[in-house]
């Protein structure tokens, strides 16, 4: 039995689906509705996260432990196999300001756009997020300046986060005169791992509306 890996359609669990592709896991994908809050595979998904968010791994251990939170999830993995290169080795202070770096996305990028897209913010509260987010925006574009991926040559899980939380069209906050964004997402989708990733969560948020669908009938 595989390890099952929750995700939902354009979210931070695009982040896990690339880590894992990456390494080549296997792991099984289980879409869950958001709204509908109904999985594919007809788990209860309150029972896995109580509170009903994605990402989360289920580890095929005895104990089926659940893991939460994708820097947490995707740190896991690579930890697994740091001959990927994916992360700094635990317990050295490359990997603290590593760590440190996927907080500050966390909280100045992911965070940022949930409230702009849920549209639940006063007029201030819209540009102050905006704003925020922007300069976040604009101190990564600096970093691709330099760089093909955030820490330098290759890919490791600060790319697959940020692109997994790259809302910024469906938040509302123009980032196109970004150049060196642009290129870097370009460039990360060209990848096997990001195209079988966008491949895989297409077929399976099909599959689910389709029996979703079925089942209203």
């Amino acid at each position: 039995m595989a390890p099952k890996l929750y995700i939902a359609h354009d979210t931070c669990s695009r982040a896990t689906q690339l880590i894992a592709n990456e390494l080549n896991l296997n792991l099984e994908l289980v879409h869950f509705d958001v709204v509908g809050k109904s999985t594919s595979n007809g788990d209860e998904f309150v029972a896995v996260n109580p509170l009903l968010y994605v990402p989360c791994l289920k580890l095929d251990n005895e104990n089926q432990d659940v893991i939460s939170e994708t820097i947490v999830i995707c740190s896991y993995l690579a930890d697994q196999h740091p001959e990927a290169g994916l992360i700094p080795a635990a317990g050295t202070l490359e990997r603290v300001k590593y760590d440190q770096f996927l907080v500050q996305v966390a909280t100045e990028i992911a965070q940022k756009h949930i409230p702009l897209m849920r549209k639940l913010m006063t007029p201030e509260g819209v540009e102050f997020n905006s704003n925020k987010l922007k300069k976040a925006y604009k101190l990564l574009d600096d970093r691709l300046a330099v760089n093909p991926y955030l820490f330098g040559e290759n890919l490791t899980i600060a790319d697959a986060y940020v692109w997994g939380t790259l809302w910024n069209s469906r938040s509302g906050v123009d980032i196109s005169h970004l150049k060196n964004i642009a290129a870097w997402k370009e460039r990360l989708e060209t990848r096997p791992a990001a195209i079988k990733s966008l491949k895989d969560e297409a077929e399976i948020v099909a599959l689910h509306k389709a029996k979703i669908a079925a089942s209203s009938a």
